[in-house]
Formats: structure tokens, C-alpha cells, sequence
């Protein structure tokens, strides 16, 4: 199955898997210079628009929570995931949200476990990985193929 997985922040980490083989890496949309915050949207939607070229059929986001302690991110994590989902109808794609805490808990024994975990865990599957967006990004490209898709007996 062609997964595209999306840790979704102002500097969105990605992993994908297509016709078997894997990239990963991550993209800042954080507004520039002078531009407004309306540019991160824009820019974000336009490498999101991007991927319509590859014969993806499941894209892949950790579920926005409600953060009352940072608004702004949950803000961000729902407007990004807003234009996931907007995507995925157009292109006729199915779209997965994961808890980021099943994530955590399910590679590391721990669902509050630390970004550091995090990546060390990735780093396991793939040594390159930079950052913990990146990191983020391929575990849960590698749950989904390891747990999402084997409870619907999906085959690869």
C-alpha cells in the first residue's frame, strides 16, 4: 500500500512509502520576513498539492488535540489538518488519525515518551533521520503499516 505519514507542525515532518520504497524528511512553513501568517497556509497547501502525483491511498496524521496550555498550536495543528483532510476528499484518498500517544506508547512502552524516544526509535528503522518531525513522521508511517492496516487485513 503508498502511504504518505504527516507529523503536522510549522515545520511538518513526512514520511512516505510508495511502491516500496521509503524517503523521509521534513519542510518549515513558518511565515517569512514581512509575509503574514496567512503564508504558511498557502505554502503548506502548495507542497501538500504536490504529492496528487503519487498513487497514494492512505495518508496518515497524528489526531489534533486541543492544547488550553498553547493555543496557538493546537490552532496550527488543526488548520494544517483541515487541508489534510481536504486533500485526501479531492484526491479520493482514506485519511487515518493517530493518537500521538498510541504512537509513543506503542514503540517506546511509553505514551508520554520524550522526543529524544522518539527519534532514537526512528533511528532504529532509519539511521538519517534529523529531527524529531521527521522521527514522528516515519513511526507513524511504520504503525500504520504495523498495526492500522493488519487489524483490516490489508495486504501489502
Amino acid at each position: 500500500m503508498n502511504i504518505l505519514a504527516l507529523d503536522l507542525a510549522t515545520t511538518t515532518g513526512f514520511a512516505s512509502e510508495i511502491r516500496g520504497f521509503r524517503s523521509t524528511g521534513f519542510k518549515n512553513f513558518a511565515p517569512r520576513g514581512t509575509e503574514g501568517p496567512g503564508w504558511r497556509w498557502i505554502r503548506f497547501s502548495v507542497w501538500l498539492y504536490t504529492w496528487k502525483d503519487q498513487p497514494l491511498e492512505l495518508v496518515v496524521i497524528e489526531r489534533p488535540i486541543p492544547n488550553p496550555n498553547n493555543r496557538h498550536s493546537g490552532e496550527l495543528a488543526f488548520g494544517l489538518s483541515t487541508r489534510v483532510e481536504e486533500f485526501c476528499a479531492r484526491q479520493n484518498l482514506r485519511l487515518e488519525t493517530l493518537h500521538n500517544a498510541t504512537v509513543k506508547k506503542y514503540f517506546t512502552g511509553d505514551g508520554r515518551a520524550e522526543k529524544e524516544d522518539m527519534i532514537r526509535m526512528a533511528q532504529r528503522i532509519d539511521p538519517k533521520i534529523e529531527n524529531d518531525n521527521e522521527a514522528d513522521a516515519l513511526l507513524l508511517l511504520q504503525y500504520a503499516k504495523l498495526v492500522t492496516l493488519k487489524k483490516r487485513k490489508e495486504v501489502f
